[in-house]
């Protein structure tokens, strides 16, 4: 191996089949600002060793570790975009089940309704009671998510060895979430509760 101390190695890798040959060199350019030049440079003389006539593609990889990185970031970015995926629609359909949960509790309460708003409860008051409820139901399948989350990390972290480091600001998000999820989605089932008519919802069986 050639090796010039100082900056990170670019690596370079060659595809031909001989035996007792050099299969990878690590090289080290002098600065950060030089690493492109040095790149081209080793790349002519490979092909100039090679004897690679103008035209022919290189029987050798050269890759530095920025190129390395980048590809590794747009991985990664995919990765974080169908993640995002997912859990968006994730939120899309627990937000229609505390909707369908909220919708059915104010079916079976139709009464109750009735009768409070005839002794002169206001709209307002059973569409706040009606949203509040929707919101805990969030928050509590949020937490509860949370959990699972958390725990689900360090297991996995610990079973493959990798190094799990759990903040603050994910859980935090994760709780506003599901605030803005309970708060969205019920806001129907509170309003359609909030604007029964009395007599209506007292003749309901």
């Amino acid at each position: 191996p050639i090796r010039i101390p100082m900056m990170p190695p670019i690596t370079l890798t060659s595809t031909a089949s001989i035996k007792n040959c050099i299969s990878t060199l690590n090289i080290a350019a002098k600065s950060s600002n030089t690493i492109n030049l040095a790149q081209a440079e080793v790349t002519q003389t490979l092909r100039n060793d090679q004897r690679l006539a103008p035209g022919v593609a290189n029987n050798f990889t050269v890759a530095n570790q920025a190129s390395v990185l980048s590809s590794f970031q747009s991985i990664m970015g995919v990765l974080s975009a169908l993640l995002a995926s997912v859990a968006g629609i994730s939120l899309l359909v627990g937000g229609i089940g505390i909707m369908n949960i909220m919708l059915v509790s104010v079916t079976e309460r139709t009464r109750e309704i009735g009768i409070r708003k005839a002794i002169g409860a206001r709209s307002g008051t059973i569409m706040m009671q009606f949203l509040i409820e929707a919101v805990l139901v969030s928050v509590i399948g949020g937490i509860i998510g949370i959990l699972i989350g958390g725990g689900g990390a360090e297991i996995v972290g610990q079973a493959m060895g990798i190094g799990n480091v759990l903040t603050v600001q994910p859980i935090l998000l994760s709780f506003l979430f599901s605030l803005i999820i309970g708060t969205v989605f019920g806001v129907y089932p509170a309003r359609k509760a909030a604007y029964l008519q009395p007599i209506e919802a007292l003749r309901y069986e």
